[in-house]
């Protein structure tokens, strides 16, 4: 007769090295030095070119993000992407479609044409959902020539979602459409958003 030995496996959830490293650079940051506490946060990191849903000290979900081709930067009229501390001020497309292309928020019937290679779209499509950001520092993202709310900096869907993971945007955070969709059902208006 055989002996049949079973070994239970329990998996049980962790946190990495380099999931600490990130919740701790959020966390300094927004608590040290904005002087904000705070439960949740997107902790957008533009030299990974990814974005990090952070809730009660523990990485949710991360996403493969665009943030601009002309680098960083809070400058009006610069197209580069601002750096600092945001929050979630304004939230559009409840009712647009899946890859539904908006022009100033709105969602005229139009549906665009998803890249899933490296092809550059004649237009800078935004799709699907719009996260519109506000900037939380003065003299950095707030304020005359370098307001991130002004500049119109959203996270929203694009049609060039073969160029996610890299620089490609005129200055906002792009994402796939369907998980821009999944984090705008998410986010709360008044969310932080974090980019460094």
């Amino acid at each position: 007769m055989k002996k049949v030995i079973v070994i239970a496996i329990f998996i049980t959830p962790f946190i990495t090295n380099g999931q600490i490293k990130i919740i701790t650079i959020a966390k300094n940051y927004i608590e040290n030095k904005c002087k904000k506490t705070y439960s949740e946060v997107l902790f957008i990191s533009v030299a990974e070119q990814k974005m990090y849903h952070i809730k009660e000290d523990k990485i949710l979900d991360s996403y493969v993000i665009s943030s601009s081709s002309y680098g960083v930067g809070n400058k009006v009229g610069s197209n580069k992407t601002p750096l600092g501390l945001h929050r979630v001020k304004e939230k559009f497309g409840n009712e647009t479609p899946l890859n539904g292309r908006m022009i100033g928020r709105v969602f005229y019937g139009q549906i665009a044409k998803i890249y899933s290679d490296t092809t550059k779209s004649k237009t800078d499509d935004v799709t699907s959902r719009i996260l519109w950001l506000d900037g939380l520092e003065y003299e950095l993202n707030k304020g005359e020539e370098i307001d991130s709310y002004k500049r119109y900096i959203y996270i929203h869907g694009t049609s060039e979602e073969g160029r996610l993971g890299t620089p490609a945007s005129h200055g906002c955070i792009r994402m796939k459409n369907k998980a821009v969709i999944e984090l705008y059902d998410k986010i709360k208006i008044g969310t932080l958003v974090l980019i460094l």
